[in-house]
């Protein structure tokens, strides 16, 4: 399936803006910038997301101009990948516990051209839904062979491909039995720093989406159901592991959904 989510070349997506690059003030070059579609991404403030209300911004968001430095710096970390960042199960000296997954897809802009070359982040938890987080401390395991965190480049095709473990589902305390759905956390870095999507990943089937409020706060369904992967059988490795596709799609009506800033559970 088409995991597509609604990126931008900057903080936000959807319709085009205008703002301008220059020095100081005087002339400089249009750029596009892109304001946030509120009919498919979530809100800032949520009420069934309780923190969002602490968290969200309290004055009115102002589009800010993009200096060339902005639109044409390199992305940091990009000369830093290493041989094993993309698999997340080769990283320490043992096997991590749980369920061998190789995520793949491809990232295409809005009119279905390849995105080459982006830096791709991704952090989830482990097999029992705990993350290597100094502030996660629920009764859950760590696993010393597991620290979750990868990354990776997509080919000139725009393909990337991640091997990891099945992330578990964990308590949050945002409402009564409350239950994160089983995710994997992504991010997506254009040729730039400014150019960037945070997304969240989903596996097909979850019976926990119906008590989600970060699920449930993009009012879009079919934006909600592109942020879940499609399991792909063909791909499936032999006593090895689980396949799952997950394409990208950069603005436009078959966007992927974008997370907001204070979504960060």
């Amino acid at each position: 399936m088409t995991s597509e989510a609604a990126a931008s070349s900057g903080p936000s997506g959807g319709r085009p803006a205008e703002g301008r690059a220059g020095a100081g003030g005087g002339g400089g070059v249009q750029v596009p910038g892109y304001v946030r579609d509120h009919g498919v991404h979530p809100p800032l403030d949520y009420p069934g997301y309780r923190s969002t209300a602490l968290r969200h911004p309290s004055r009115t968001l102002k589009l800010l101009p993009h200096m060339l430095t902005e639109i044409t710096g390199p992305v940091l970390g990009e000369d830093r990948i290493c041989e094993l960042d993309h698999d997340l199960t080769r990283q320490h000296d043992g096997e991590p516990q749980g369920q061998r997954i190789i995520v793949h897809g491809q990232v295409r802009d809005s009119d279905g051209r390849p995105v080459p070359h982006s830096l791709i982040e991704i952090w989830q938890a482990n097999a029992g839904g705990r993350y290597r987080h100094v502030m996660d401390n629920w009764p859950c395991p760590l696993d010393p062979n597991f620290t979750g965190v990868g990354r990776t480049l997509t080919d000139a095709e725009g393909r990337y491909r991640f091997v990891t473990i099945q992330p578990g589902a964990y308590p949050w305390k945002n409402h009564d039995n409350a239950w994160r759905p089983a995710h994997i956390h992504f991010s997506l870095f254009g040729r730039a720093f400014t150019q960037r999507l945070v997304t969240q990943m989903y596996f097909p089937g979850d019976p926990l989406f119906f008590q989600d409020p970060m699920w449930n706060s993009i009012p879009d369904e079919k934006a909600r159901e592109r942020l879940v992967a499609r399991f792909d059988y063909a791909n499936t490795v032999p006593e090895w592991a689980l396949a799952y596709e997950w394409d990208i799609v950069l603005r436009g009506r078959e966007a992927t959904v974008f997370e907001s800033e204070e979504d960060e559970d």
